[in-house]
C-alpha cells in the first residue's frame, strides 16, 4: 500500500500539490451547503418548501457561472477567476449568516451558489495545464479524493459547530475560502498557455477563436457531456431518492446516515490504489464498465431490504463513481483546445450544476406516482444507455484517430533520391587499389 502511494504522488509538479491544497482547505469548509435546508427549517423556522426554493435558487447559480466561469477563465486567466470566486464566496458566505428576511436569504444564496461554482472550470483547466498528458488521470483523482475527504471532515465538523449556533457554519466557511485565495494568490502562477501554442509550448500558429458557440457545435464533446449528465443525474439520486427512498421503507435518518457513509468511506480508502491500477487503461472500457456499475449499483436499491444491502448498493455505484470520475476529467481535457479549455470545462461543470436541478425533481415526481422501484429499474436503463453511448463515441474516436494517422502517413514527403539517399559505404581505398610493392 505505501509502495502504491508512492507511486500515486511521485512526479507531479509542485503546483499542482498547491493547487491541492487550495482545494482540499475550500472543500474543510463546505458547510453551508451541506446544512442550509436545516438551518432554514430548524433555525429560522422556514417551511420545507421555501427551503426547497432556496436550494433551487443556489442551484441556478451554479448553472449560470459554469458558463460565465469558463469564459472568464479564457479571457481573464485561471488565477483571476479562481480569486474573484472566491473572494466573492467568502463575502457572501458571511452575509448569509446575517441575512433574516426571507427575499434577502433567497438573493444571497444564488450569490453564494455562483461564486462558489466560479472557481471549478478555472481550476480543472489549471491543473491540466501544469500536469504532463500522461499523469493528468493521477492529478484528477488525487483532487477528487482531495474533495472527499475534505467532505467527510467538514461534514462531521460542522455538526459539532452547529451545536454553538449555525453563525459558526457561515464565519467558518467564510474563513476557510479566504484562505483558499491566500494559498492561490501567494503559490499559483497564472498557467493560461501563450496564444499560438498547442500541448507542450509547441508554436501552432493562427490560432482559431473558440466561443460557447464552438463549444456547442463540437458533437464529441457535446456527447460527452449529455453522457455525464445522465450519470450525474444518477449520483445526484444518492441524496434526494435514496433518502426518501429509505424513510418510506421504515428506515430512520441515521440509518442513511451509514448507508451513505459507505460512499466517503470507500473513496478515501479505494481511490488511490484503484486509480493506480487503471491510470494507462483503455478510456473506453473503463467508462463503459462505470456506466454499468453505476446504473446497476444504483438498481440494487429496489432489492434492498436492509441497511446492509443498502450499503452493498452504494459500494458498487461508488466503485463506478471512482472509475468514472479521473477518467471522464482525462477525456474531456483530451477532447478541449489548449486555448478553449476554460470554456470546455465551463460545459462540462454545467452538467453537473444542471443534474443538481433537475435530479430532485424527476427522483420526486417518479417516487410519487410510479413508486421507488421504477426509479431504480430506470437508473439501470439509463446506465446501460450511458455505456452504450461511451461505446460508440470512443470506438468512433478512435477509428478517426487512425485513419488520420494514416492520412499523415500517406500525405508524408518522398524522400529524394539525392539529398535523403542512403549514404555510400566506406571502404578501405588502399584495399581496393593493387599493391605494387607486395613483390619487393
Amino acid at each position: 500500500m505505501r509502495r502504491v502511494v508512492v507511486a500515486s504522488v511521485a512526479g507531479l509538479p509542485r503546483q499542482f500539490w498547491w493547487l491541492w491544497t487550495s482545494t482540499l482547505i475550500n472543500r474543510l469548509g463546505a458547510f453551508v451547503a451541506t446544512f442550509l435546508a436545516l438551518y432554514l427549517t430548524v433555525e429560522r423556522g422556514y417551511s420545507a418548501s421555501y427551503a426547497g426554493l432556496v436550494g433551487a435558487l443556489y442551484g441556478l447559480g451554479g448553472v449560470v457561472s459554469s458558463v460565465v466561469a469558463g469564459v472568464a477563465t479564457d479571457r481573464l486567466g485561471r488565477r483571476p477567476t479562481m480569486l474573484i470566486a472566491q473572494l466573492t464566496t467568502a463575502g457572501s458566505v458571511a452575509l448569509l449568516g446575517f441575512m433574516t428576511d426571507p427575499v434577502a436569504i433567497a438573493a444571497v444564496a444564488c450569490v453564494v451558489g455562483m461564486a462558489s461554482n466560479g472557481s471549478r472550470p478555472a481550476l480543472q483547466a489549471m491543473m491540466a495545464d501544469i500536469v504532463a498528458p500522461e499523469d493528468r488521470v493521477r492529478a484528477f483523482a488525487l483532487n477528487y479524493w482531495a474533495l472527499n475527504m475534505g467532505f467527510a471532515i467538514s461534514s462531521s465538523l460542522a455538526g459539532l459547530l452547529a451545536q454553538h449556533g449555525y453563525l459558526l457554519l457561515f464565519l467558518g466557511e467564510s474563513v476557510l475560502v479566504l484562505a483558499c485565495a491566500i494559498v492561490v494568490f501567494v503559490k499559483l502562477p497564472e498557467s493560461r498557455p501563450v496564444a499560438g501554442t498547442v500541448e507542450g509550448g509547441a508554436a501552432e500558429g493562427p490560432v482559431p477563436r473558440v466561443s460557447m458557440t464552438t463549444v456547442v457545435r463540437d458533437g464529441r464533446f457535446m456527447t460527452v457531456v449529455g453522457l455525464n449528465l445522465m450519470l450525474a443525474l444518477l449520483f445526484q439520486q444518492a441524496y434526494v431518492s435514496l433518502p426518501v427512498t429509505m424513510g418510506l421503507a421504515g428506515f430512520t435518518s441515521s440509518d442513511f446516515g451509514l448507508v451513505i457513509a459507505t460512499n466517503g468511506v470507500l473513496i478515501v480508502l479505494l481511490q488511490i490504489p484503484v486509480t493506480r491500477f487503471i491510470e494507462h487503461r483503455s478510456p473506453a472500457a473503463l467508462l463503459i464498465g462505470s456506466a454499468l456499475l453505476t446504473g446497476y449499483g444504483f438498481g440494487l436499491t429496489a432489492f434492498a431490504g436492509s441497511v446492509a444491502l443498502f450499503a452493498v448498493a452504494v459500494a458498487v455505484w461508488t466503485l463506478g463513481e471512482i472509475i468514472n470520475s479521473p477518467t471522464q476529467m482525462g477525456l474531456v481535457v483530451r477532447l478541449s483546445p489548449t486555448h478553449g479549455r476554460g470554456r470546455y470545462q465551463g460545459m462540462y461543470a454545467l452538467s453537473w450544476s444542471v443534474a443538481s436541478l433537475a435530479a430532485p425533481l424527476l427522483g420526486g415526481t417518479v417516487i410519487d406516482r410510479y413508486g421507488p422501484g421504477t426509479l431504480w429499474a430506470g437508473c439501470a436503463v439509463i446506465g446501460t444507455v450511458a455505456a452504450c453511448g461511451y461505446g460508440l463515441l470512443l470506438r468512433r474516436m478512435n477509428a478517426e484517430e487512425r485513419a488520420r494517422a494514416a492520412a499523415e502517413r500517406t500525405t508524408a514527403p518522398a524522400p529524394d533520391p539525392v539529398t535523403d539517399a542512403a549514404p555510400a559505404p566506406v571502404t578501405d581505398a588502399a584495399a581496393a587499389v593493387p599493391r605494387t610493392d607486395s613483390v619487393a
